[in-house]
């Protein structure tokens, strides 16, 4: 959102109030476009991403600045929003990381430099048709039953209500009346800051990523949560820095790479599953590690990625 910062002696309220209504109009657009395209894919799946987008905008934003609005209703929309938002990634979800894993099976099955296990020459070859197999099964079924969640969920109650909700926020911000009046200046960039202190104190607790001693082997997931909850403040403060009108390349470029870090991690979360299903070929289990393999790969090249575009600045060697 490319827009100049907000005057900071301007109301806090006004300024807040702005950007939730905006996103509240593009809630009930991507609504009315999700209705009107039925059983079309294509249409469905970007109505759902534009419903996704501006449910995440308005709960972060509601996070950051809670103190400017009537909290109890912050907070129960809030939990609202993000069940929604949940609910309708799911599918999409599931569909991506079959997409991706089938690329990926294609990519390495072709590529000359990946040895085959002793004695059986070519059997990431032949093993990669039946990994794929495998994989197609688990991860439709899992879409379809996501795709039942989604629909059970949409024409609920509790659904009803959300988006009744947010048409209310399109026209009128409960707002906390004294904070409301306060200056731009005076509250809400305290408030995005927060925010910032909080994604800098997680950014500093990462473990150090590929390339020194200290690094943890790419094959190891257990760092992978704190990566997420940085993928999340990151996203709280690039929304805060919205609501702000300050650029946002730098948070939305930041945020790609972690978007990667998550796809990665999944997909090679799906390929392990995968791998543990009884009774599967050798061959099958050999293709599967090979590409759990190749996914924490691009998990590590993702967290480098991000720590290039984050810090920018390293600090300089002693001398």
């Amino acid at each position: 959102m490319a827009q100049p910062n907000h005057d900071p002696m301007a109301d806090a309220g006004d300024v807040l109030g702005t950007y939730l209504r905006s996103q509240a109009t593009a809630f009930l657009r991507g609504l009315r476009l999700h209705e009107e395209s039925g059983a079309a894919a294509t249409e469905s799946g970007v109505a759902a991403r534009s419903l996704r987008g501006a449910a995440r905008r308005i709960s972060g934003s509601l996070a950051t600045f809670r103190a400017v609005t009537e909290s109890s209703w912050a907070d129960g929309l809030r939990t609202e929003l993000a069940w929604l938002s949940s609910t309708l990634a799911d599918e999409h979800a599931y569909a991506a990381r079959l997409a991706r894993l089938m690329d990926a099976l294609h990519r390495l099955s072709g590529s000359p430099q990946l040895p085959a296990p002793r004695g059986s020459a070519g059997a990431l070859t032949v093993g990669s048709a039946r990994a794929g197999a495998l994989l197609d099964r688990q991860l439709t079924l899992a879409r379809t039953r996501a795709h039942s969640a989604t629909l059970q969920a949409l024409g609920s109650s509790r659904f009803h209500a959300v988006a009744d909700a947010v048409a209310l926020l399109a026209s009128e911000v409960p707002l906390n009346a004294v904070a409301a009046r306060g200056r731009v200046g005076e509250v809400l960039v305290p408030l995005a800051a927060v925010a910032e202190t909080r994604l800098s104190a997680a950014v500093s607790a990462l473990p150090p990523v590929g390339g020194c001693e200290a690094a943890p082997s790419p094959y190891d997931a257990d760092h992978d949560g704190l990566w997420h909850e940085v993928r999340r403040l990151l996203r709280v403060h690039r929304y805060a820095r919205e609501v702000l009108g300050e650029d946002v390349t730098r948070p939305a470029a930041a945020g790609e790479a972690l978007d990667r870090h998550r796809d990665a991690a999944e997909a090679a979360a799906a390929s392990a599953t995968a791998a543990r299903t009884p009774r599967i070929a050798p061959a099958t289990a050999y293709a599967l590690g090979v590409l759990h393999a190749d996914q924490r790969h691009q998990v590590e090249a993702a967290r480098t990625d991000f720590q290039h575009l984050w810090l920018r600045e390293p600090a300089a060697a002693p001398r």
